[in-house]
């Protein structure tokens, strides 16, 4: 069942540019009142045991993390984290390649919620 779920994404979703991604409608839009370092450090700990390494650009005063494919490397990313200084704390944008496939992996979503506040 697994491998039917996996083939579906790999075949609904094709492959996604960051530029593409982007321009894509946020699936997250929230404040936090951690810093952009602190938040994107958060996030790449979080994501550590399901995903190869984030990309992280330096954006301004903030950060942009890119999230790598679970299941096929090379196919674009899988969704871009957006952290933007505001004031002592950060605004957060989360964009997901899959965002209106209901079944999508939520491990991102997921680690995005729990640091807005968590650890």
């Amino acid at each position: 069942m697994k491998w039917m779920v996996a083939a579906l994404s790999v075949t609904l979703g094709g492959c996604v540019s960051v530029a593409e991604l982007e321009q894509s409608r946020e699936t997250m839009d929230v404040i936090s009142g951690k810093s952009p370092r602190a938040y994107a450090d958060c996030v790449k700990e979080k994501l550590a045991d399901t995903r190869d390494p984030l990309t992280e650009e330096q954006r301004g005063d903030g950060l942009r993390l890119i999230v790598p494919q679970k299941i096929t490397s090379g196919a674009g990313p899988a969704a871009l984290v957006d952290i933007d200084k505001r004031g002592s704390g950060s605004s957060i944008k989360l964009h997901e390649r899959l965002n209106n496939f209901p079944l999508r992996l939520g491990d991102v979503r997921t680690a995005a919620t729990q640091c807005i506040s968590g650890s």
